[in-house]
């Protein structure tokens, strides 16, 4: 009874073996044609309603918001399909506000628009925005935020959504904040912005498609 029962676990492990040369190729992530049109694009944004940051539940709120960049197809996963060469939080007369008073945020770009995963029925592009770089003031408090924040675009509306957690960002440099703003606290940014074709009110689209 040994010998039969050896020989079929050799064929077994033999077609095992042989299933899995099979399956792993088509089973590998294949990457990503992503289409933005038009491309590339001057992109213009504005928020649409309060763009919030915050920090050991300490709200910083921006009621304007407004930036550019650019647009363009590539190919990838992850991908970089868009780039945010300017971005300013607040405006005259209309400060970004906290409990610990008017807050200032000077933001160094580029950032970029990551896309990761698109759902043809709905245009929606699931991704995130990365290279998040800010320093941000709220009288004495000086600190320094990094990382990126999930994100999704959807066609139809031409919104990013940015919805981070807790971990994607977080502040490296703080100075006269106390335990406020600590080195290492994980802040969220939260708010959508309204895309535009430079100079049109045309929207743009991201597509994504496997090859």
């Amino acid at each position: 009874m040994k010998k039969p029962i050896r020989n079929l676990a050799v064929v077994a492990g033999t077609a095992s073996a042989a299933f899995a040369l099979a399956v792993s190729p088509a089973s590998a992530v294949a990457s990503t044609v992503w289409t933005v049109s038009p491309s590339p694009a001057s992109i213009t944004a504005v928020n649409s309603g309060n763009i919030v940051l915050s920090v050991n539940g300490i709200a910083m709120t921006c009621t304007k918001s407004n930036g550019s960049g650019s647009g363009q197809s590539t190919t990838g996963n992850p991908a970089t399909v868009g780039t945010i060469n300017s971005i300013a939080f607040g405006a005259s007369g209309t400060p970004c506000t906290s409990v610990l008073g008017p807050v200032t945020a000077v933001p160094t770009t580029p950032w970029t628009i990551v896309a990761q995963d698109y759902t043809a029925s709905t245009g929606v592009t699931k991704g995130y925005v990365g290279n998040v770089d800010a320093t941000v003031t709220v009288g004495a408090c000086v600190f320094r935020v990094t990382g990126k924040a999930s994100s999704t675009y959807t066609n139809s509306t031409g919104a990013l959504a940015v919805n981070s957690v807790s971990g994607e960002l977080t502040v490296v440099s703080s100075s006269g904040c106390g335990s406020a703003v600590p080195v290492g606290a994980k802040p969220t940014f939260k708010g959508t912005y309204l895309f535009k074709v430079a100079g049109t009110t045309t929207i743009p689209t991201i597509v994504g498609s496997n090859p």
